[in-house]
């Protein structure tokens, strides 16, 4: 008889298995199936997370943006959308919500749905917590299975063995919050500390409102810097996407007929103005809370502001731009409450339709004092607008949808033709409009003689409208920031100091309209706001475009 020798059985750990496969690898070829990836292919795969993905912003704006930017083949090659919420949800249930809010380009109708496939197949959704580390690292081994990252221990076995052929995809994170305040911390946390990239950049993406005022606004920067360095928060503000908000400093600085008026010695006043004709429709909860100052003002339009105001900056480069921005908020004096009006819409009737009051809404406790319309003066001094007003304008369930920058400016000294406008002055004023949504324009009111034989002068617009004079669609701004995050670019997003020189100006008059209870001035819903609004413009010798009947109306 034969003895064989018979090899004690033993499980071999993962390790043991890798180790003794690399060692026998003799070609780069054999690597290649072995690690499951090509040597020479170092490309980066991108995985967007949608935290909050059954929300109405995600539905309504987030997932529709990121096929927007598919569709215009602005993703990189290897990208991956992951939804992330509390509600239970099958890939194929996620899609499907996803794809009832997908459109394709006006101009580009070819191959939609085609593309809608492909976008959704990229499409995946994961249940968890806010709060659970173990959650989210269920969703980092999910990103890994979809990046084709191997594990840790697989990754140093390669290093340890084979290092002079280790290869792959860099794998690059994209967190977007689209969650309340109150759960960002936790929610930052765990993707931090679970759900990071190994090897490439991992961004998080946060939502307004930072905070309620100077102090919660900086224990939030705090507590996000426990986790995330500045680099990697990305401070949303949408309208700083918006097209014409973007071109801002194209039409100032590239033109030289604006720069050398842009000051004090030409321009009178400016106004920034913002509504809705529409009223919280069920958002009261959420909007109680916060009011139109904060909601509308300290972050829209004062972003707006700080763009339109700031000098020249050294470079187009995001710090030099951000720079620029937070040396006009800090030369601004904080808001006093004189110069602020408030308003909150009432009960209104118009061709036998009743419109509710803002009390109606169920989410809005009955004597809330909280302004669903604020007009304030606000002033820079500095030397280039020292004494020039800006007043801004932001309300809810008004008589239009608007949002524009108005540029009057002054009065041009011993006109030869004030005869001819006879006492109204402001009749003849110059005003550059820029109307950032809806039916975008820019336009230049001017005077004009009226043909004929008389000498009768009338105020015509030489109108640039965006929709007559450029034939592609304009994209929508959660496109433009959502693509500037995936590249790293930050200038339109807001960084720490920025917001702290932001809530300044606005938080001693918020506490004193909270702790004094002022009331707000009612007007009906679908009019043009409280009378208030027009005595404070009329304070500083202004009147507000707005009301005015443009041509390009």
């Amino acid at each position: 008889a034969v003895a064989t020798k018979v090899s004690p059985v033993e499980k071999e750990t993962p390790i043991e298995k890798l180790k003794s496969e690399l060692l026998s690898v003799t070609s780069s070829n054999e690597w290649d199936e072995k690690a499951g990836f090509d040597i020479n292919e170092n490309e980066s795969t991108v995985s967007i997370t949608v935290v909050g993905a059954s929300g109405d912003l995600a539905k309504k704006k987030i997932f529709p943006a990121l096929f927007a930017l598919y569709y215009e083949g602005c993703l990189p090659k290897h990208f991956t959308v992951y939804g992330y919420a509390r509600s239970k949800m099958t890939d194929a249930e996620l899609r499907n919500m996803v794809s009832k809010t997908l459109t394709c380009r006006i101009d580009k109708r070819e191959n939609c749905g085609e593309k809608m496939e492909e976008f959704l197949k990229r499409c995946f959704y994961h249940s968890g917590q806010y709060d659970s580390e173990e959650n989210f690292a269920q969703l980092d081994k999910k990103l890994k299975e979809h990046e084709g990252v191997v594990s840790d221990a697989d990754l140093l076995s390669m290093i340890i063995f084979q290092s002079d052929v280790l290869g792959g995809k860099v794998s690059n994170r994209l967190f977007y919050l689209s969650i309340p305040p109150n759960i960002f911390i936790d929610a930052v946390k765990c993707a931090s500390s679970s759900a990071s990239s190994g090897n490439g950049w991992t961004r998080v993406i946060v939502e307004k409102p930072f905070g309620r005022d100077s102090d919660s606004s900086a224990a939030l920067t705090k507590a996000l810097k426990q986790y995330l360095t500045e680099d990697q928060i990305f401070r949303i503000d949408h309208y700083l996407g918006k097209e014409l908000v973007e071109n801002l400093s194209v039409l100032r600085f590239s033109n030289l007929i604006f720069e050398p008026l842009w000051s004090r010695q030409y321009i009178r006043n400016v106004q920034l103005i913002f509504s809705e004709d529409f009223g919280t429709e069920g958002r009261g909860g959420y909007f109680d809370h916060y009011g139109i100052i904060r909601d509308i003002m300290q972050n829209h339009l004062l972003q707006i502001l700080a763009l339109f105001a700031m000098e020249t900056p050294v470079s187009l480069d995001a710090e030099d731009i951000r720079n620029e921005k937070v040396k006009v908020l800090r030369s601004m004096r904080p808001l006093q409450l004189e110069d602020v009006v408030i308003g909150q819409y009432k009960s209104h009737s118009k061709g036998g339709v009743t419109y509710p009051a803002y009390t109606d809404d169920k989410t809005v406790p009955k004597d809330s004092l909280t302004p669903t319309f604020a007009a304030a003066a606000l002033f820079i001094d500095n030397a280039r607008w020292d004494g020039v007003p800006f007043l801004m304008k932001a309300g809810k369930a008004l008589h239009n949808k608007r949002a524009e920058i108005r540029v009057q400016f002054r009065h041009v000294p011993g006109n030869l033709y004030n005869r001819n406008f006879g006492t109204d002055l402001d009749q003849a004023t110059n005003e550059l409009v820029i109307r950032v949504q809806p039916d975008e324009a820019i336009y230049l009111k001017i005077n004009n003689k009226v043909p004929g034989l008389g000498m009768r002068l009338d105020c015509s617009n030489l109108n640039l409208h965006y929709a007559a004079r450029y034939s592609k669609e304009i994209p929508d701004a959660y496109e433009r920031l959502l693509l500037d995050a995936i590249e790293g670019e930050r200038r339109l997003f807001i960084r720490s100091d920025e917001l702290d020189a932001a809530w300044s100006l606005f938080t001693s008059v918020l506490a004193e309209l909270e702790e004094k209870k002022i009331m707000p001035e009612y007007y009906p819903y679908g009019s043009r706001g409280p009378v208030g609004a027009h005595y404070l413009a009329a304070r500083y010798n202004v009147r507000w475009g707005d009301l005015g009947l443009d041509q390009s109306a």
